[in-house]
């Protein structure tokens, strides 16, 4: 959650580079944490090894953070659940597990706007779709038992935000609470 962006850190030149691979080694493990002016601005970040060469972290300050103690919509959501509903639960997400490729996942809002910028560069009308109406609520004991019953008849078909949010609709997502920063 403190997490804001990555850097890559390269020395610049071979008296550097020396140093570098020494402190690269040095700190395996281990993280540095400090402070850096980038534009003008000063930020909080940490610095990690990682495989040939380290990365620079921006971080958060942890008065930027909510606490998730400050998320109104989680003090309703019940602590135990339904050991019925849990075993469930479990064998749909271990029949839909496997290896995390996120190259697999593309940008698809960034995909959209391109076909739009090029149909527009082609002299193409661009046409507004109409917004789809949200899903109704279902039950949960019964979503679950369609996606397992779904994923065991050998229809196994990759997930999707549309898909995902027709199945579970009562969920809210909250941002973290970070604070946005102006580029300078």
């Amino acid at each position: 959650m403190y997490v804001d962006k990555a850097y890559y850190l390269a020395p610049e030149g071979p008296m550097a580079s020396d140093a570098y691979s020494v402190m690269r080694e040095g700190m395996q493990g281990k993280a540095g944490i400090g402070k850096v002016a980038i534009h003008g601005r000063e930020y909080l970040v940490a610095v990690k090894p990682h495989k040939q060469g380290m990365v620079m972290y921006t971080l958060h300050h942890a008065a930027e953070i909510r606490t998730i103690d400050q998320i109104d919509e989680l003090r309703e959501v019940r602590g135990k659940v339904n050991p019925a509903e849990m075993k469930l639960a479990r064998q749909v997400i271990e029949s839909i597990e496997g290896d995390l490729n996120l190259s697999d996942y593309k940008d698809e809002y960034q995909e959209g706007l391109r076909q739009i910028i090029d149909a527009k560069i082609a002299g193409e009308e661009i046409v507004a779709r109409e917004d789809v109406e949200p899903p109704k609520v279902v039950d949960l004991m019964e979503a679950l038992r369609k996606s397992l019953d779904q994923v065991s008849s050998g229809k196994k078909k990759t997930a999707k935000a549309e898909e995902t949010a027709k199945k579970v609709t009562s969920i809210k997502a909250v941002k973290n609470g970070a604070k946005k920063r102006k580029a300078s």
